[in-house]
Parts: structure tokens; sequence; C-alpha cells
């Protein structure tokens, strides 16, 4: 990944971040009156003089960012069809993964991560260094613990989790889910998205989009065990397909807009680089 990304990443992504708090900092960023509680030693007097009130200059204080990476490995995260040597939704998301530690880890920041299934949660503590992405993605290489027939993701409970691990201190959370699971999970969201700044990225694959013309084949839900033959190249079905997938497309949209997050879509074919280098433009123009 080294050379096949990061080499490629290298004068791509440049440029430094700044923080949204006011500290002890060194670059100047407004002013404001002076209230009791103020250090006098940041009395702005040239202003002061003009204006015959006391104002106080305002920094941007110097802070480490933590960014949390909160990534489902639910059953239906494992399934996709082998594309230039990746596995599925779930390596896409692997990539991913490790791809925005790296990049973050570079610059000092610490990186924490979330492993959500229903059957087991692993949450590895926010640090810095080489030596943590090489754990989270240590992590991600193995194979989740299997869960029973069944067990539909419950989505709500794992953005609750990541709220209360994640309450410490404001962070910057990445959200890697195909969100195929119950229903519920737009106020969760919401909750996170209030407390901290929130990227979410579903990963999904072309054939759960746009249903192949395979013939009569056997299908089967990763997460409940259901099987179903079905006929692939009927035009009634492939029809009521389309118009759930659709239907589909605008409740988790409805949900994204509830929840006030613009959600990435990443495609089992898309190429990572281009993806990522997309996905910061676009957070870059929509943070305030």
């Amino acid at each position: 990944m080294e050379w096949r990304l990061g080499r490629r990443l290298d004068g791509r992504l440049q440029g430094a971040y700044r923080t949204v708090w006011h500290g002890t900092g060194i670059d100047f960023t407004d002013l404001r009156a002076y209230t009791p509680e103020d250090d006098v030693r940041h009395i702005d007097w040239n202003v002061t003089a003009r204006l015959d009130e006391p104002f106080v200059r305002q920094y941007a204080e110097d802070r480490e960012l933590t960014a949390w990476l909160i990534i489902d490995r639910s059953a239906s995260m494992r399934f996709g069809r082998a594309v230039d040597g990746r596995q599925g939704k779930e390596s896409v998301a692997t990539e991913l993964a490790v791809s925005l530690g790296r990049l973050f880890a570079q610059g000092g920041n610490r990186v924490g991560a979330i492993l959500y299934d229903n059957g087991s949660n692993k949450i590895i503590p926010p640090r810095s260094g080489r030596d943590q992405i090489l754990r989270i993605a240590r992590e991600l290489m193995r194979a989740p613990a299997a869960t029973g027939a069944g067990a539909t993701t419950d989505l709500a409970a794992m953005l609750r989790l990541a709220a209360s691990t994640t309450s410490r201190r404001r962070s910057l959370v990445f959200v890697m889910s195909d969100f195929i699971g119950d229903p519920g999970w737009d106020r969760p969201l919401a909750m996170l998205t209030h407390r901290h700044e929130v990227v979410v990225v579903r990963v999904v694959d072309p054939a759960e989009l746009e249903l192949p013309d395979l013939g009569v084949i056997l299908v089967e839900d990763a997460e409940t065990g259901e099987q179903l033959l079905v006929d692939t190249s009927d035009p009634l079905l492939r029809g009521r397909l389309a118009a759930q997938v659709g239907a589909r497309e605008e409740e988790l949209a409805e949900g994204m807009r509830r929840a006030g997050v613009d959600a990435h879509r990443m495609t089992t074919d898309q190429d990572l680089l281009a993806t990522l280098v997309d996905m910061v433009r676009h957070s870059g123009r929509g943070r305030r």
C-alpha cells in the first residue's frame, strides 16, 4: 500500500489544517469585547484606544487531531465480486481505513478505531505512530467472529457505541458501512455529528444497485441466511428490484439529511486514490 497508494498521494494532498478552537496559539483569528475572565495580556490596545472600549485578540489554539475510524464488519460487508485483487466491500473498507490512518498518522495525529459486528466489537484506543496503523491493519485482516443466523446489523448500536467511546474530546470521525441493517440509525448519527466532525463513507458493490443477468441462481442473505432461487433474466423481477433499490437510495439520502451528514458513496470498482482526493476536496468545501 505504501508504494501503490502512499507514493501516489504524496504531493496530491498538501497543506496544513487549522483548528476550530480558540486558545493560546500564535495565529490571530478575531477580535471580541473584553470580559472580566480574559487575560489582560491579550488586550489589543490600539483597537481599545480607537473604540474607547477594551477588546481582546483571539488566537487559534494548536491541538493535535484525533481521528476515529468506525468500520462496519457485519456479514453484508463481506459481499462483493473480486475486482483488481479486492474481495468485496470489506476489502475496500479495509484499504480505505488504513489509507486514512496513514495520512493522519504522518502528521503526528492520533488515530483510533472501532471494528463493529453484532457478535463482537473491537475498540482500539487512539494513538500516534506507524505501529498504531499496523495494529489497526492487523485487526482488520483478521476474520470477524461469526454471528448467529437471523442477526441483522444494528447500525444504531454501532453509532451509539461510537458516540460513547469518542465523547472525551472533539474528533474527526469516519463511519464506513454499507448501511444495510435495522432502521433508526439517523438519530444516533445526528447525535454523533453534534459532537464531532463526521464523514460517512457508504461502501457499495455495483451488483447491489443493478442485478446482473446471470440466469437462474440461488441467492442468500448474508446476515439472516435466508435463501431464494431467482431468475435474474426475468424483466418483471428486474423492474421490481430496480424500484426497490431506488426507494432504498431515497430513504438513505433522507436519513443522511436528517442527521446533517453528506455521505460519500464508494463502489468496489472505484479507484481508491481518486476517491480519497475527491473526499478531501468535497469535505473542504462543505466545512464551515
